[in-house]
């Protein structure tokens, strides 16, 4: 992966962890994986539409995602969000759930959630592809030493954030983060997974967007329109 393929307003802070070993076999990996066959999840040109709809500078939220959907025609960049016109996934219905119950807003008719990423949410997984109907497939190929930047980024800034880490991944890769650690300037909202299998283990009643505004508004940032 070269620099000029990440967005201009990540590039400054991304270009050192593109020169790692780690980050220059990535690319390589990932041209091998498509000419030997394999159908990879978001297609080229969406891979990086998080980092391209929410700058640095304009982030308020982080929500960290695990991997992109890896059925057809779901994954689109952005972490839980999927194009119009495609069923709403699980995940998100029960997101939708819990922002009605806590602010009251409606469940939208799809499950497009580039209105939050211009609002400033940047919706990020640890790994940006996946392999069709193979969920984690491109874990530790390169993505997490990129990913760890964005975050390390966001953490570093002045400007106070909300990070929002739904489930033991989203936790346990927030956790290498050192500027996120303990740092009394963000507020970092852990609970279980809007998954089906854990929503009800406490994710139901977590009230985690009207947190993220409230700590915004506090801090003179604005809330997020959700």
């Amino acid at each position: 992966m070269s620099s000029d393929q990440i967005p201009a307003a990540w590039r400054q802070v991304l270009e050192p962890v593109l020169a790692t070993p780690e980050a220059r076999k990535l690319g390589g990996w990932l041209t091998a994986e498509e000419n030997a066959g394999k159908t990879i999840f978001p297609p080229k040109g969406q891979r990086l539409r998080a980092l391209e709809l929410t700058p640095l500078d304009q982030v308020k939220v982080v929500i960290l995602g695990q991997d992109p959907y890896h059925g057809p025609g779901q994954a689109h960049g952005l972490a839980f969000s999927v194009k119009s016109g495609v069923k709403t996934p699980p995940s998100l219905v029960n997101i939708y759930k819990e922002l009605e119950s806590d602010l009251g807003i409606a469940p939208r008719e799809h499950g497009n959630l580039e209105h939050w990423a211009q609002e400033g949410v940047l919706l990020l997984n640890n790994s940006l592809t996946v392999e069709a109907h193979k969920a984690g497939s491109h874990a530790g190929k390169g993505w997490e030493a990129i990913t760890d930047a964005v975050i390390a980024a966001v953490a570093e800034r002045d400007a106070p954030s909300v990070f929002i880490l739904w489930g033991s991944h989203a936790q346990k890769k927030a956790s290498r983060i050192p500027a996120l650690s303990g740092d009394s300037r963000h507020l970092v909202v852990r609970g279980p997974h809007p998954s089906p299998l854990s929503a009800y283990r406490g994710f139901f009643g977590s009230k985690p967007f009207s947190a993220a505004n409230h700590f915004l508004e506090q801090h003179g940032r604005g809330a997020i329109a959700w």
